[in-house]
């Protein structure tokens, strides 16, 4: 993520506007059972507990062999916003594999009750843990954390945030349990009379919680079966999308789109040359733009912001005819190209709402010029400095969050056009402006593809990455996954909680408009293809600024235990960090170099360690932001260069932990 000033002006219009053009609501197929879970469903907060399985149904066409089956009436709307269309939920198979486990438990303490905090994940797994979180597929118990909503604004309308330390299995069943919880005081806290009936004798079948009794009664078979239940205070259970339902849309416009494109360069013009002497970039000697056309599957013509996958009655992305993509590009070619050899080709991917011009930022042509890259980006639209107006009005309406991420998908393939031209025989290196005034290539086609992101570059890249054909290898920078956990610990969420306070003002239902968002997000961002990438041949290299006020490194740390990548260590100098078992499922690398596999690297600027809360870092209390350090420092730019290059982490620490150098 990268930091963006909004005015508030800016805010209050977008937020005005917010409504104007949402679709209204259709007709969808509801919940087998009907209506609210009604184990807890009171005051209006339909999906607590969530996720939860009794909003699917069967579906024998899907995966997982489930269907999220969402209604109009259970999801919440803005504050007068219309009716939220289900659909785009609906097209699911399961829940997000990171989704935070929701559940409104008044007078709950955690301290008291013994639940296992984010410095105690290992506390988790203990035969005794206050919360269970099972996976139901394969018996295993699985890791996580607990903490109670420290944004809510009132002690009774406060979430019980339960995050999954590592991210749930892909198509797999999970059961949770509370049990034995108690209040500040450390007495129990009675079971709620909905779900001691549920959990209970069977109940005749004209009993209104008969279908819920029947419904539940395998996951807490389950439960008993490889815990025990102790005393329980509920229970439920959900299944998670298949990797079929997350990576789906992007993998069908990128297989069609190649497909078509078959043996070609993608078209490409260029639109500008700039030639830079010495006295005015000494790093970088030419500067190109143009368009790569790519094929756009989006529902209207050139793919506006707002714009959304066109989608056939399968609900497959369809090309309308003739509807193309003009996606810009921007390359950085450095002067070590046109006196010694031809360059290497990367993508780079730019930050929170930017652009493909930050491309020209000083770390990104050090880079160039230190290690010989011409880098190249283009706009990741969905998530560029055009769709900030979007992006405000899909905070305010659930109805126009699909755009965000399907325009996202729609510039994954940009992307990979601009690098299937970048390395292509045919493609940008025959053009003139990639050449000498003699004719020799300024890049190296002949060592394939990689890529740099940082910051939402790097949330974003891990799924370009995995989704690309062309890419081997990334350098995720300052990098996390799952937006949903990433927004209440992020400093540049400040001006965009605005808008959602006034949509949502309440937090306990903030929480669910985040879950919600994050099943659709998914298919836009690392935290839907994290699983598709570790088991791939593709690797990465995750560089994290210890204390980061932007990307919470508890995001980094879940990313990484999903992917399976090893931690370079020493890590941190001893007592930098306060949790009990530092880097808790987190693989040792040991010393490097580190040969195969994806790999973690942390910089430590001298930032203090950020909350243990879900709330984020600010300055002053928490030190200057480290957020652009490692990319500033000559080192981490060092062993990016080589992991690039070569797929080895190597030493740049001297054996110590690694130390990033303060960004003026």
């Amino acid at each position: 993520m990268r930091s963006r000033s909004l005015t508030l002006t800016l805010v209050a219009a977008l937020l005005g506007a917010a409504t104007a053009l949402a679709p209204a609501a259709t007709a969808d197929s509801p919940s087998p059972q009907g209506g609210c879970d009604p184990l807890t469903a009171t005051g209006g907060d339909c999906l607590l507990p969530f996720p939860d399985d009794w909003y699917t149904r069967a579906d024998s066409g899907t995966s997982t062999g489930r269907r999220v089956a969402l209604t109009s009436d259970m999801l919440p709307r803005g504050a007068a916003a219309p009716a939220v269309d289900p659909t785009a939920w609906n097209r699911s198979d399961g829940f997000s594999p990171g989704s935070t486990l929701l559940a409104h438990v008044p007078g709950l303490d955690l301290a008291a009750t013994g639940a296992a905090p984010l410095t105690d994940i290992g506390g988790s797994l203990d035969r005794d843990a206050p919360i269970v979180l099972l996976d139901t597929t394969t018996g295993e118990r699985w890791p996580y954390w607990a903490e109670l909503d420290a944004n809510a604004t009132s002690a009774d309308r406060r979430a019980l945030l339960i995050h999954p330390a590592k991210n749930l299995a892909e198509g797999h069943h999970y059961a949770v349990a509370l049990r034995d919880l108690k209040d500040a005081t450390g007495h129990r806290l009675p079971t709620p009379e909905a779900f001691a009936k549920v959990a209970g004798r069977q109940l005749p079948r004209h009993d209104p919680l008969a279908a819920r009794q029947r419904q539940l009664q395998p996951a807490l078979r389950a439960l008993r079966h490889r815990t025990g239940t102790g005393d329980l205070y509920l229970a439920w259970d959900f299944t998670v999308a298949s990797a079929r339902s997350l990576t789906g849309d992007l993998f069908s416009v990128r297989d069609d789109a190649f497909r078509r494109l078959g043996s070609a360069s993608p078209g490409f013009t260029v639109t500008g040359v700039k030639d830079l002497t010495p006295d005015q970039d000494a790093r970088i000697a030419r500067e190109v733009t143009g368009t790569v056309t790519v094929p756009s599957y989006l529902s209207q013509p050139g793919g506006p912001p707002g714009s959304r996958f066109n989608r056939g009655r399968d609900g497959t992305p369809r090309r309308l005819p003739g509807n193309v993509q003009p996606a810009s590009f921007r390359c950085e070619i450095p002067r070590t190209a046109f006196t010694g050899q031809p360059s290497r080709p990367a993508l780079y991917g730019h930050g929170l709402l930017g652009s493909a011009n930050e491309v020209g930022a000083g770390n990104v042509k050090a880079m160039a010029a230190e290690h010989d890259f011409t880098f190249c980006a283009t706009d990741w639209i969905g998530m560029a400095q055009a769709d900030i107006p979007v992006v405000l009005d899909a905070l305010a309406d659930l109805n126009r969050f699909p755009a965000i991420p399907e325009r996202t998908e729609q510039g994954m393939l940009n992307a990979m056009f601009l690098g299937r031209a970048l390395i292509h025989r045919d493609g940008l290196s025959r053009d003139a402006a990639f050449r000498t005034a003699d004719g020799r290539p300024l890049i190296d086609t002949a060592h394939g593809l990689t890529y740099d992101g940082n910051s939402q570059g790097g949330i974003l890249g891990g799924a370009l990455v995995a989704a690309s054909k062309d890419v081997g290898r990334g350098v995720l920078g300052v990098t996390g996954m799952n937006y949903g956990l990433l927004l209440n610990r992020s400093a540049d969420f400040a001006p965009f909680q605005q808008v959602l306070d006034v949509a949502y003002p309440d937090r306990l239902r903030q929480q669910i408009v985040l879950g919600l968002y994050q099943m659709i997000w998914d298919r836009g961002e690392t935290n839907g293809y994290a699983q598709t990438l570790a088991g791939s041949g593709d690797r990465v290299l995750m560089h994290i600024a210890y204390g980061d006020h932007q990307v919470a490194n508890a995001a980094a740390d879940v990313e990484a235990r999903t992917l399976g990548a090893r931690l370079v260590t020493p890590a941190l100098a001893t007592g930098r960090s306060p949790d009990l078992v530092p880097y808790w499922g987190i693989g040792r690398a040991g010393k490097p170099p580190l040969r195969g596999g994806s790999a973690m690297v942390v910089w430590d600027s001298g930032t203090p360690a950020p909350p243990l809360t879900n709330t984020p870092p600010t300055e002053p209390a928490y030190g200057k932001d480290p957020h652009s350090d490692p990319r500033s420092t000559a080192a981490a730019r060092q062993q990016k260069a080589v992991f690039l290059r070569t797929g080895t982490v190597v030493d740049v620490c001297d054996r110590a932990p690694c130390r990033s150098l303060p960004t003026p």
